[in-house]
């Protein structure tokens, strides 16, 4: 991916997280794949951005990025020095001509986690301790129709095995799913971690969300916009006729109720906003009409604009 998040979205490093959603949003509906069939550069474009998103959406990931702390892929930096490299330098305060490998690791981790109840020590070492595994953070990308529905995906894990993750239904963009128990393994006694998938949902080329309303755009021609009618219109759970009303105009909204997104007993609606479309080619029957009418019949849509 780019080493520049912010290059791959287009925005500055001052951004705020509403703008680098929206540049995301707007470079998913140009260069989807399933919009640019065999486009390679829209696709790496896709790519690039799904990336930077997945980092930048994040305040926490965003910040150490910022700073330095880890790269443009989310890994540490590797010029990073940690507690050896100083203990074991010439100017190391807590440098001991024995090495670490002379030290009672056991002492330590009894002072960090405790030692099991009774257990005491023996010969001054700790019998045991118990830690609970890390969580592990996963990005998983579903489909605008499985976020809606829900669906059950699969991770890969660090080690290759595969993980199986349950979308619930409603899933919203940048929501964290938490598995509990999927994690990383415990020390001694410890229970495993959680697994932390947090969903990215790709664009759709007709539908777009708004919280649990979905919108669309619908376009008329002009003898629906002027007679009105019914029309088929897209809806997630398939077609169905919207009335138009007569004299609609473009940028008009409707609304479709309960065709929204359903979470628990409630569901949003569908808003549909009209588009007017002329005609491809505008016979002569249909501009003599016109001419004929505009001169009987003129009105100014624009009076009263400075």
């Amino acid at each position: 991916m780019s080493d520049d998040p912010y290059a791959a979205l287009g925005v500055s490093k001052t951004a705020s997280a509403d703008d680098i959603r929206k540049a995301y949003k707007r470079i998913a509906r140009e260069s989807h794949p399933d919009l640019n069939p065999g486009d390679a550069k829209a696709e790496a474009k896709f790519k690039a951005a799904s990336a930077a998103y997945d980092l930048l959406k994040d305040a926490e990931q965003r910040r150490r990025f910022d700073a330095g702390e880890i790269d443009a892929s989310g890994q540490e930096r590797p010029d990073r020095r940690f507690y050896r490299e100083y203990a074991e330098g010439p100017e190391a305060t807590y440098r001991s001509s024995r090495g670490f490998e002379d030290i009672d690791m056991s002492d330590v981790f009894s002072d960090l986690f405790g030692r099991r109840a009774g257990g005491g020590r023996a010969g001054g070492r700790a019998e045991g301790f118990s830690m609970r595994g890390q969580d592990q953070h996963f990005t998983l990308e579903i489909s605008f129709l499985d976020a809606i529905y829900g669906a059950t995906k699969r991770v890969t894990l660090p080690g290759g095995g595969p993980l199986e993750v349950a979308i619930p239904q409603g899933v919203q963009d940048g929501q964290t799913v938490r598995l509990r128990g999927k994690g990383a393994p415990g020390l001694g006694d410890g229970p495993p971690g959680d697994a932390l998938v947090t969903v990215t949902v790709a664009p759709h080329p007709t539908f777009t969300r708004d919280g649990d309303d979905i919108e669309i755009e619908l376009p008329i021609t002009i003898d629906e916009a002027i007679l009105g009618g019914k029309v088929p219109t897209p809806t997630i759970d398939g077609k169905v006729n919207l009335t138009i009303p007569k004299g609609a105009s473009s940028g008009q909204t409707l609304r479709l109720r309960g065709r929204g997104v359903k979470r628990g007993d409630r569901r949003g609606d569908q808003r549909v906003r009209l588009r007017i479309v002329a005609p491809p080619e505008i016979d002569p029957g249909l501009q003599a009409f016109m001419e004929t009418w505009r001169k009987d019949h003129a009105y100014d849509p624009r009076k009263g604009m400075s």
